[in-house]
């Protein structure tokens, strides 16, 4: 691994930890490691019940009739609720991220295998769960569809039949780019290559699975919510909505969670039932998934049917990109992109290279599948996009007999384009990108690699280099583009400094395993010269933190980084204030330093006159006279509304080798070099680098979500649903380019998605590279060993098993 070590002039505070940006040790690591997290599972409460829900077998049927009653006799049942339970109480449909709504329980039919349809609430889990099997159901199966590809032939059965008028299972149709001036450029291209493609259903699986504990309480008529959930100010306003419930009365607090990924954005069926059964039972009630439920029935990624073509010059010389896409979002429209735009961030699908003109056209569909919502590393919007392109981009190379790395190098935007205006309108901030694949191609020695290539395949060997280049747009930001429901992006941050000088930072972003209560103290230290340490950071609790809308999308550095810097800018600001009445000169006379002492005002010329930032805090809140108008205490907040999204960037390297006999893949080598501008602490951030490219090369190798024609998920426990483990990983090589962001006040970009966008590219183009001899042009993910095998055979691979 490459890396850099903190320069010696770095501060450090009394722990040895950096006084500012640098590598520190998780703050929240002493009690992971201690296996002391709290997570959802470890709540417990006076009188607490437990409960489970019953499932439909079937993707598609009617609901002729259910009975419960051998499953409320049962000892230790306190409730079981049904549709028409919750259609009484006006509780059947729950509004989803994307202005659609969901059933909470199935009233009239089931869509998706596994979907929700009885609710038990009992002394235990255990009972709970036999009461599901005294509940009888009489469902009439009906046709399903799950080819994404039929669900708008005239025959197919109408899914969203609940909704009045609706014939067929067309949700959308979006586009961007300009059609005319792009079929002008395609006209006139000396080159044109297309290729259809398909980015498989895959899903988030993170360690641990969704639940929540819910407690309406009968006295206050408050309603507390315990949930595994990546949004809390978010899920109060929707609990608000769904149940009518005064959102001041609603606390939603998440604690430590084990991994999210997007997987726990939206709100479920799940959590909205545990509301239920608390408010029937007058108790606290829980309710936590299994690994199969979690797989099959929650919300899923990707899943597009893509058709790229790009067009160039015979030298090389990209002019032109359009793409045809079909997005299966599963029985219900959940996903959770923050835009006003269905198709989210699929317009950055012109990836980081200088056109002349593109087109994108983006239609959505249901089927019976379980409803996407997750916001999976940008799924629904950039990884898909980035895989296009950079699919297509090999194609091209191969078609013009060029070296792939030359014509990315040859098309690649220039630092001076910078800011760029992409052709669909999106507004790039900063990049050095040839640079970035410069300084990967030298880590590989992609040269040498080249002729080892070449030795091998003379020798009958199979080995495979693959590139990939990626522009993200992260940091849901600015308002004219996003929202959910008809909020904002802007994000609340809350800073105290007590005292003695220790201080509380209040967050509305959510951490779930990213490290934010380290690198937002890291922040708040760079600011104030604080010591880490003694900043305490503070988030997931709805009633402790100011309103905004969670972690997803790699918006946390972007948006809530940028709110901690502010916010400690204006303690700074004020503290100067404080610190010249405190040494009786003028605020203009006084300058700012930080030392191994901490953060300082001090006298311009005089620096032994001066006062620390924990001496300022002190005096602050003391009797000290300050100037009119100026109020004790260090405290600030603030509100951040980013002007743009940031555009973190990055080039990948992926070396394999494929055994010809059996189709087995070995990732050999895998360089990644990401610009995400300033690192606020390297370790973090390659640690995030390290999970994405596992991510990235679990979903090229082996990650399926598939379905029979009957609508049965064929990916529902481990046992199924491969994940990569240290095994198929390789020790990575990872670099680094600093590329600031002009409109962010510290230039960070984000980046906890960049990884997991830029390495399926990487891995299929590297495993296509090495098979090339068979003159295999293209294949779909997962390029399992069967997969591979077929392809080099010339046989049609299957990585849906419900197209035959």
């Amino acid at each position: 691994m490459t890396t850099t070590a903190d320069a010696p002039s770095v501060p450090r505070s009394a722990a040895g930890n950096p006084i500012g940006f640098g590598r520190m040790p998780r703050k929240e690591d002493a009690r992971f490691l201690r296996g002391q997290g709290h997570y959802v599972d470890d709540v417990r409460m006076p009188g607490m019940l437990e409960s489970a829900i019953l499932r439909s077998p079937y993707a598609h049927a009617r609901i002729r009739s259910i009975d419960t009653t051998a499953a409320a006799a049962l000892p230790g049942v306190h409730a079981v609720i049904t549709g028409q339970t919750l259609a009484g109480l006006n509780l059947a449909w729950m509004p989803t991220l994307s202005a659609d709504v969901q059933a909470v329980l199935a009233t009239d039919k089931v869509r998706f295998q596994h979907q929700e349809v009885a609710y038990v609430v009992a002394d235990t889990e255990y009972i709970a769960r036999d009461a599901l099997e005294l509940i009888e159901v009489d469902y009439e199966p009906l046709p399903a569809v799950v080819d994404a590809k039929r669900a708008l032939d005239p025959d197919a059965p109408v899914i969203r039949d609940d909704v009045d008028g609706r014939t067929d299972n067309h949700i959308f149709d979006w586009e961007a780019g300009d059609a005319a001036e792009t079929a002008r450029v395609f006209d006139a291209a000396e080159v044109v290559v297309t290729q259809e493609m398909l980015y498989p259903r895959v899903h988030p699986a993170p360690m641990e699975t969704c639940g929540t504990v819910a407690h309406m309480d009968p006295v206050t008529g408050k309603l507390t919510v315990y949930s595994t959930n990546q949004a809390p100010h978010a899920h109060r306003t929707i609990y608000a909505l769904v149940a009518g419930i005064p959102e001041h009365k609603i606390r939603i607090i998440s604690p430590d969670i084990g991994g999210g990924f997007g997987n726990k954005v939206g709100i479920y069926p799940g959590y909205v039932l545990a509301v239920v059964g608390s408010i029937v039972t007058g108790r606290p009630v829980k309710w936590m998934e299994d690994r199969s439920e979690n797989l099959m029935a929650t919300s899923f990624a990707r899943d597009y049917h893509m058709t790229g073509s790009i067009a160039s010059t015979r030298d090389g010389k990209i002019t032109g990109l359009k793409v045809d896409v079909l997005a299966d979002h599963g029985a219900f429209n959940g996903t959770a992109q923050p835009t006003k735009f269905p198709a989210g961030f699929f317009h950055i699908f012109t990836g980081s290279y200088d056109l002349q003109a593109a087109h994108c056209k983006v239609s959505g569909v249901y089927t019976n599948k379980a409803p996407g919502g997750v916001a999976y590393a940008c799924s629904f919007r950039i990884t898909e996009a980035v895989y296009l392109v950079e699919r297509m981009v090999d194609l091209l190379a191969r078609e013009l007999d060029m070296d792939p790395a030359q014509l990315r190098l040859k098309n690649l935007l220039r630092p001076e384009q910078f800011p760029y205006t992409s052709k669909t309108g999106w507004e790039y901030d900063s990049g050095e990108y040839p640079r970035a694949l410069k300084l990967a191609m030298q880590i590989a020695g992609y040269d040498e690699l080249r002729k080892e290539q070449a030795e091998k395949r003379a020798r009958g060997e199979l080995m495979g280099i693959g590139i990939s280049f990626f522009t993200e747009g992260v940091g849901a930001g600015p308002k004219k583009h996003m929202d959910i429901l008809g909020l904002g992006m802007a994000d609340g941050c809350e800073l105290r400094v007590h005292p003695t000088g220790t201080a509380q930072l209040r967050l509305s972003v959510q951490s779930q395993g990213q490290g934010h209560e380290t690198t937002y103290a890291q922040i708040v230290a760079q600011e104030l010269g604080l010591p880490p340490e003694d900043v305490e950071v503070i988030h997931g609790d709805t009633d402790n933190t100011p309103f905004g809308l969670g972690t997803y999308g790699s918006r946390s550095t972007p948006v809530s980084g940028a709110a901690a810097a502010i916010v400690a800018q204006r303690i700074r600001t004020k503290a100067r204030i404080v610190a010249a009445a405190a040494l009786e000169v003028s605020a203009d006379d006084l300058e700012w330093q930080i030392t191994a002492a901490g953060g300082r005002w001090q006298v311009k010329g005089d620096p032994e006159q001066g006062k620390t930032i924990a001496e300022i805090a002190m005096l602050s809140h003391g009797t000290l006279e300050l100037p009119e108008g100026v109020e004790g205490h260090l405290d600030a907040s603030v509100v951040y509304d980013p002007p743009n999204l940031t555009y973190p960037f990055g080039a990948y390297i992926c070396v394999t080798d494929v055994d010809p006999g059996t189709g087995q893949v070995k990732v050999r080598r895998f360089i990644a070099v990401d610009d995400c501008g300033p690192r606020i602490n390297p370790m973090i951030v390659e640690g995030q680098v390290h999970g994405g490219l596992a991510d990235g090369i679990g979903m090229a190798l082996m990650q399926l979500i598939a379905f029979d024609a009957d609508g049965n998920c064929v990916g529902g426990s481990f046992m199924d649903y491969l994940l990569p483990t240290a095994l198929e990983c390789p020790s990575y090589e990872l670099g680094e380019t600093v590329t600031p962001s002009p409109h962010h006040p510290l230039g960070l970009k984000g980046v906890g998605e960049s990884a997991t966008v830029g390495s399926p590219p990487a891995v299929v183009n590297s495993v296509l590279d090495a098979i090339a001899p068979f003159g295999v042009r293209h294949a779909d993910m997962p390029l399992t060993p069967a997969n591979v095998w077929m392809a080099m055979q010339g046989t049609p691979m299957r990585t849906d098993l419900a197209v035959t």
